[in-house]
């Protein structure tokens, strides 16, 4: 059950911009402790980073996930709790976006629940890596983001097969 915030419920158009999605934590989210489920973690991670991807990209987005870099969960999450989930355009190659994802702190809390990156890649009709159809800025360094800028600097030496083509700035 995912509760989109208006902003993030708009007609999807290219540029850069941050994406919120709020989840109410249900018991079928819960492990056996009565907190989130890690899957769902990913789950609610991957929503977020998947709706940022698409609307910075537009309608033509043709976008499959090509990887998770890091997911990091940084506390328990009750049932019950209502969680937001921010989302932002990292970094940009000729045919993927490095999305972050931050879970906003919990109420009394002052440090994120969980934070995480995301890397998408545009594709063609024939399944393969292709260009993205329209120029996508990511998101300008901040407080909020700068820290999983920084992570995914360090992380973006590690590549796959296709990460040649990929990885050339347009």
């Amino acid at each position: 059950m995912s509760l989109e915030s208006s902003a993030s419920a708009s007609t999807a158009s290219p540029g850069p911009r941050e994406t919120a999605n709020h989840r109410l934590v249900l018991p079928a989210d819960a492990n056996h402790y009565g907190t989130l489920y890690a899957g769902a973690l990913l789950q609610y991670g991957l929503e977020t980073g998947y709706a940022t991807a698409t609307r910075a990209v537009g309608p033509t987005a043709n976008l499959m996930l090509r990887r998770v870099i890091s997911l990091e969960c940084r506390q328990s999450v009750p049932v019950g709790s209502l969680v937001e989930i921010r989302g932002a355009v990292l970094a940009v190659r000729r045919g993927y976006l490095a999305v972050g994802v931050i879970g906003m702190p919990l109420h009394g809390r002052d440090l994120p629940w969980m934070d995480g990156l995301f890397g998408f890649a545009q594709v063609g009709p024939d399944g393969l890596p292709a260009e993205l159809p329209v120029s996508v800025e990511p998101v300008a360094a901040c407080p909020l983001w700068q820290p999983l800028i920084e992570r995914h600097a360090k992380l973006a030496r590690v590549r796959g097969a296709t990460a040649a083509w990929i990885n050339v700035e347009p």
